[in-house]
């Protein structure tokens, strides 16, 4: 089902170094699979258009990483420049979800400096549905020309507050279809190659993961620091490889639903005691209902599912009497084929 190819690097790129008065030239051989469902372009089309339905009403927020003064993370042989590797897959990803019918906002998408905090305030200002940031990974240690594997990562851990399942579901989802096309493994620091954000910042995280508030992974494809996969990621070819891994993992977690939570307008109670009904869209995938998080200023609430006219609703209520001002609310369900409900936070005011 798939097609090999095995090719010198000389054949599709020619690269040449002028050091003084001396010359190197790079010649190695490199091996990756065009996927069946991407070449030949007719079949790339064909999955494309299988996946129209599925993109239909979507607006994906792309976040190449780095670029225009932060251009500092190269390949040993200075081949590949990471800013300029996240740019290239992330506009092959575009296309492909334009194609599918997706609407698509980029962070950029010229070689441009972006600060991480206008990366995260352009996402949250968007009406995007999803953020992903690209990223080209480096190992801790200096002159490390081996490491490689690919890797995407969502924000905080199961205990914390922060934490968001949806963005841990799109992860493993993307992360899937990503290595997989690559022809890389996942690393030995986790089981499907999926992270926390924490592994690498304790208790803190990527900035654009903890400061972006719609679900949002970070993916580092490859390590451009790998004497190998240099190679490979200066291939226009891989780049689209890349991207196409990308495109089918998201089509893939979002064919399986996603749950939005929504409530009234306002959310004002004259009570202390009161009782939050939460409306809940699972675009007809049905809802888990052995599974329900239900917090109150971070500490548990009790909650139910019932059913309004039709719709399927949420109440949750405090376990002890609120007090007067302002409190949060946070809901997570689940849909029966996994998929997390989207993040929910929501303020509430009670006076009595």
């Amino acid at each position: 089902m798939y097609k090999k190819i095995f090719v010198p690097i000389i054949s599709l790129i020619s690269v040449v170094f002028i050091v003084g008065c001396s010359t190197t030239t790079v010649v190695q051989n490199i091996y990756y699979v065009k996927p069946f469902d991407w070449h030949p372009k007719e079949k790339q089309d064909s999955t494309i258009n299988s996946y129209s339905q599925t993109y239909m009403g979507y607006t994906i927020f792309i976040d190449p990483g780095h670029g225009g003064t932060d251009r500092r993370n190269k390949g040993p042989k200075g081949l590949a420049i990471e800013a300029d590797l996240n740019l290239k897959v992330g506009l092959y990803l575009r296309d492909y979800l334009l194609r599918a019918g997706a609407k698509v906002i980029m962070s950029r998408d010229i070689d441009t400096f972006i600060s991480l905090d206008d990366r995260s305030k352009l996402a949250n200002e968007s009406i995007a549905d999803v953020f992903i940031s690209i990223h080209h990974n480096a190992p801790g240690r200096a002159g490390d020309v081996y490491t490689n594997f690919t890797s995407t990562y969502y924000h905080g851990t199961a205990k914390d507050y922060v934490y968001d399942p949806c963005n841990h579901d799109l992860a493993k989802y993307i992360q899937r279809d990503l290595a997989y096309v690559m022809g890389n493994s996942g690393g030995l620091g986790s089981f499907d190659g999926t992270y926390s954000d924490y592994w690498i910042y304790p208790g803190a995280g990527f900035s654009v993961l903890r400061k972006t508030v719609i679900p949002r992974v970070l993916v580092e494809c490859a390590f451009h620091t790998s004497e190998y996969e240099e190679q490979r990621l200066i291939v226009d070819e891989f780049n689209q490889i890349q991207a196409w891994g990308i495109f089918r993992g998201l089509g893939k977690y979002l064919r399986q639903g996603v749950i939005k939570l929504y409530t009234p307008e306002t959310m004002n109670y004259i009570t202390s005691d009161p009782q939050i009904k939460i409306f809940i869209d699972d675009q007809g995938r049905g809802i888990d209902s052995t599974f329900c998080l239900a917090q109150i200023n971070k500490e548990p609430a009790y909650s139910i599912f019932g059913d309004e006219e039709g719709k399927k609703v949420l109440i949750i209520s405090p376990m002890r009497e609120l007090p007067p001002g302002e409190h949060e609310v946070n809901a997570v369900v689940k849909n029966l084929n996994g998929n997390h409900s989207f993040p929910f936070r929501k303020k509430i005011t009670v006076s009595y």
